[in-house]
């Protein structure tokens, strides 16, 4: 894992990462876990977890998955997201996400999304564009 610069414990800064307070633990070879510790800003009306904020772990751990097949890379972007919502998630969550295909531009990613019984909450699969330094987004 390379080193981290802030208290994500992810190797680049992701300021939507800080704020809903989300922590890597391990970010190598195309493979990401995070866990995000739920505030009651995470709710819904219902006191389960916003599928917004899933929807956005989801989105980091995949992304940060495709990131790290390629240490040269300084991020990923999201080209196509589906997610899955199978369980209610309500005091905290951990989520893990697996870079499955590499093709010469994009990267298939799938991801599961565990809750505080460790039943699996949603799944998810996505496409990412590395992004390389001095490269422009389109």
């Amino acid at each position: 894992m390379q080193s981290s610069n802030n208290s994500t414990g992810m190797d680049i800064h992701i300021p939507f990462a800080e704020y809903l307070g989300v922590r890597a633990h391990q970010q190598e070879n195309g493979e990401l876990e995070i866990t995000l510790a739920l505030r009651p800003e995470h709710h819904n009306s219902w006191g389960a977890t916003h599928g917004g904020v899933i929807l956005s772990v989801m989105d980091m751990v995949m992304g940060l998955s495709a990131k790290s097949v390629d240490v040269q890379a300084s991020g990923a972007i999201t080209v196509e997201l589906k997610t899955n919502f199978l369980q209610t998630v309500t005091t905290c969550l951990r989520a893990k996400a697996k870079a499955i295909r590499m093709g010469r531009t994009l990267i298939f990613v799938e991801g599961e999304l565990f809750n505080e019984d460790g039943e699996l909450a949603a799944k998810a699969s996505g496409t990412f564009k590395l992004k390389y330094p001095k490269e422009k987004i389109p």
